[in-house]
């Protein structure tokens, strides 16, 4: 064995911590960011928010943000760099400001603990939350389910342990109406560790008659424990206050219908259920005819439904005969490096802690120019997508083009991983909606002329002969591929299956009308 020194020479791929920083604020949406940029003003002294009132800095915009087209070049919706600084001098970016205890008890033994927290329902929830809501709030807020059932009661006259039953089963709805759980296991919760069978037997009786006088209130199938109750509590509600002679008669082969497997009535297998039944084929239609109009969820209309904003990250607006692409003003933060401290760092040079303080004035330069460069290839790829999709701005999903990640990166010389990053969590408002950037890319179908078509707009294609089919005869998967043959477009019926069930869309069987 010989030994020796050799020279070896090699490349290797090292992120700085810079580089690691712009990658991580890359892929973070518009509220992480936020979250981000409020951690480095805690941490970091060397960072400030700037206010409204600072001066124009239009003449000093990056040069990816002012040759953006359609960028208003002021202080309220750009990224900014002192002029005539460095970029490794940044010094301001403008941004945008944002805005149970559960105390517990044992119950004593031989007695039933009645209290309860409604903060499990769905739509059951205190107003405590609501303190700070103005009074012309609440006035116009819509009652809740829990409030709607317990109007209902006001006037009853029930006894004490009637009504503690009463309001616990309520609480214990979830948003759809149903009850969460069983009466056995309900009433074990409220047990206390070594109850008796004699107190297990009176909270039961309780709990039986207050579901009894649950399940005769409004809206009709509230308190079912399953959705074949649910149905034969709505028909027994409607057959109660009378109605149609014609469905008066139908009313026992309904609620045989509901005790039948939930699966044949979703199917609307009227063959099956003709002879399950025992009952004439028409007599049958017109029974599920009557079932299929049962509301399966019935606290459905009292579900608070709170709007969700999207803020987007791009505004894209027509302009012309093409379109303007701009950053939002609301998702920019307002930050800039803290001058008077740097100058303050700099008239000391010799004194204590320097290079630790020096160090920080340098990672909050580093965030600033980080964030710069995110806006920067955010705002890069938005303009590309809009010069790719300009048919889908304008005609809508029919009109979306194949893209995938490589044609942008390859067009801004970007990698692919950099566009990744970008089109996550970052969305778009457009005179079609407003879109996730990951919406707009798209693999591609081959067509007769030798082109490709978008996913998206066969998808949409779909859609829009669902939409026009014969509900009595609905279009099958195979169908559906042979239609879109007949427009040039090549999709496989298995292909279609997968779009469709991506819309949401059941199948043919579930779509047919009696």
């Amino acid at each position: 064995m010989q030994t020796g020194l050799s020279l070896k020479l090699n490349q290797q791929l090292q992120l700085t911590p810079q580089l690691q920083q712009a990658i991580r604020l890359l892929q973070l949406s518009s509220l992480e960011l936020q979250q981000e940029v409020e951690q480095q003003l805690l941490d970091n002294p060397f960072l400030e928010k700037e206010g409204p009132e600072a001066g124009d800095t239009a003449d000093a915009l990056p040069d990816g943000l002012a040759a953006a087209q359609g960028v208003d070049a002021s202080t309220e919706n750009i990224i900014s760099i002192a002029g005539g600084a460095d970029p490794a001098e940044i010094s301001e970016v403008n941004v945008s400001e944002n805005e149970f205890e559960k105390a517990e008890q044992a119950p004593e033994i031989g007695v039933i603990d009645w209290s309860f927290s409604d903060s499990s329902s769905g739509t059951d929830g205190d107003d405590d939350g609501d303190e700070n809501a103005s009074a012309q709030d609440l006035a116009h807020r819509p009652p809740s389910l829990s409030e709607h059932l317990h109007a209902q009661i006001v006037g009853w006259r029930l006894c004490a342990e009637d009504r503690a039953a009463l309001d616990f089963l309520i609480a214990n709805l979830d948003e759809d109406g149903y009850l969460d759980g069983d009466l056995p296991s309900l009433a074990q919760a409220l047990l206390p560790p070594q109850a008796d069978e004699a107190l297990r037997e009176q909270l039961m009786h309780h709990l039986t008659v207050a579901l009894h006088l649950l399940q005769q209130l409004e809206p009709a199938g509230v308190g079912a424990r399953d959705l074949a109750e649910c149905l034969r509590l709505q028909l027994q509600h409607s057959q109660h206050r009378g109605g149609d002679p014609a469905r008066a008669a139908l009313y026992p082969l309904a609620l045989q219908l509901c005790e039948q497997p939930l699966e044949l009535l979703a199917r609307k297998d009227v063959r099956r259920l003709t002879q399950l039944c025992a009952a004439p084929e028409s007599e049958v239609r017109a029974a599920l005819a009557w079932v299929a109009q049962l509301e399966p969820k019935p606290a459905r209309r009292f579900v608070d439904v709170q709007p969700h904003r999207m803020t987007p990250d791009v505004l894209v607006q027509p302009s012309g005969t093409g379109f303007s692409v701009q950053l939002n003003p609301e998702v920019l933060p307002r930050l800039r490096v803290h001058e008077v401290y740097a100058n303050a760092l700099r008239g000391h040079r010799s004194s204590a802690g320097h290079e630790a303080l020096q160090a920080r004035l340098q990672e909050a330069r580093w965030f600033v120019k980080s964030l710069t460069q995110r806006f920067d290839t955010i705002l890069r790829v938005a303009q590309a997508i809009v010069q790719h999709q300009s048919g889908f701005l304008r005609h809508g999903a029919v009109a979306m083009r194949p893209l995938v990640l490589r044609d942008i990166a390859q067009e801004l010389q970007l990698h692919e991983s950099t566009i990744s990053r970008v089109t996550n969590g970052k969305y778009m408002a457009t005179p079609q909606g407003t879109f996730e950037f990951k919406y707009f890319f798209g693999t591609g179908l081959q067509t007769d002329t030798g082109g490709s078509a978008s996913s998206t707009a066969v998808q949409a294609l779909i859609a829009q002969l669902i939409a026009a089919e014969n509900p009595k005869k609905p279009l099958s998967d195979a169908k559906i591929a042979d239609l879109l043959a007949a427009q040039g477009i090549e999709c496989a019926r298995r292909t279609v299956a997968k779009y469709r069930e991506a819309l949401r869309i059941p199948v043919a069987s579930l779509r047919k009308s009696l």
